[in-house]
């Protein structure tokens, strides 16, 4: 069977990793998946002329339901649908969207939703049948390059001096739109940085929106303690994240954050925002430690710091959490069984 799959696939995006991953995962069961980004096209008329043309096309999948989804509402083969987290926890807001939203999961043959809440949500937002949305986490696996150097890595990112292996190095991974909120905690971690120097903020991941991408440059340069570094490979940011002191997450909304994920399958504590898809893996002082303010966010960093014994738990049961429950062998059966329902 041949796959037309739909997807913002912004380079080294979350979406865009986890859109591959899935991809492998068809082609492997013998389909062929053709991978689109969804700002390709302009509307659901341009995705049906596009499967008029190639009849091959025997069905479709989407990552999103309103970004992709709504390119799919005038298709004529049986589609299945990915929430990516916005979908659900933000569009649903806007009335427009959520009318949308809800025919595109009425005509999906199959949904899917990385955790119980976003499921939970959908079926009272958009009236979904509980039978149509399969709960599948998002499948972990982490591998950090060994040529890698972490000095260079500092360097580049504008971190000088012979004290670099003292540093305390929170990562704030992330693409660079407003929904991801990467300014959140600059002016309350500059200020704790002058107190202690060897705390540092580095921000890194995409650049996907060019006006943020702007502020986000202009306010580090005259920040304290906060840094930007250029996007890298996955291996690359592996390594670099195992050099870390801390993962840190500050997003407004998530529908299953990647990052804090690779960070606990690489043995690293994770101090997060307390938001629904935050809080559906981050369990506070057991899987790692979330804040709701960047004065909080320090004081959950300074625990960190100051408590050996918080900061080894948190890193162990994140490790057994994400071993037990982000396994890449059930999340590829998952989708192999969901596309075989397209035939």
């Amino acid at each position: 069977m041949k796959l037309l799959f739909l997807a913002c696939l912004e380079p080294k995006s979350g979406n865009h990793t986890t859109a591959e991953r899935i991809r492998s995962y068809i082609e492997s069961a013998g389909h062929t998946c053709e991978l689109k980004h969804a700002e390709e096209f302009e509307s659901s008329s341009d995705v049906a002329n596009l499967l008029s043309r190639n009849p091959q096309f025997e069905g479709a999948l989407a990552i999103h339901l309103f970004k992709a989804g709504r390119l799919l509402l005038d298709i004529h083969v049986p589609f299945g649908i990915i929430f990516g987290g916005t979908d659900i926890n933000e569009d649903v807001k806007v009335e427009t969207r959520r009318a949308v939203m809800e025919k595109v999961l009425h005509k999906a043959r199959f949904a899917v939703a990385f955790t119980d809440k976003l499921k939970k949500d959908a079926q009272l937002y958009l009236h979904s049948q509980s039978s149509k949305i399969s709960v599948q986490p998002q499948g972990i696996e982490t591998q950090a390059t060994e040529d890698f150097s972490w000095s260079e890595f500092l360097r580049r990112s504008g971190i000088s001096g012979g004290h670099v292996e003292r540093l305390h190095v929170f990562l704030l991974i992330c693409g660079l739109r407003r929904v991801k909120d990467p300014l959140y905690l600059v002016k309350s971690f500059s200020e704790w940085h002058r107190e202690n120097p060897q705390n540092v903020l580095v921000i890194i991941g995409p650049r996907i929106d060019p006006v943020l991408t702007d502020e986000v440059e202009a306010v580090v340069k005259r920040t304290a303690g906060v840094f930007l570094a250029r996007e890298r490979s996955q291996p690359e940011l592996h390594a670099a994240m195992k050099r870390c002191f801390a993962v840190v997450n500050s997003s407004i909304s998530e529908g299953m954050s990647a990052a804090i994920l690779e960070a606990m399958d690489l043995g690293l504590p994770v101090v997060a925002r307390d938001i629904p898809g935050n809080k559906a893996v981050v369990q506070h002082e057991v899987t790692g430690l979330l804040y709701s303010s960047p004065q909080e966010f320090v004081h959950q960093s300074q625990r960190l710091l100051s408590d050996h014994e918080l900061r080894e738990r948190v890193i162990r049961n994140g490790k057994v959490y994400v071993v037990k429950h982000h396994s890449l062998k059930r999340e590829r059966e998952t989708y192999q069984r969901l596309v075989d329902t397209l035939h």
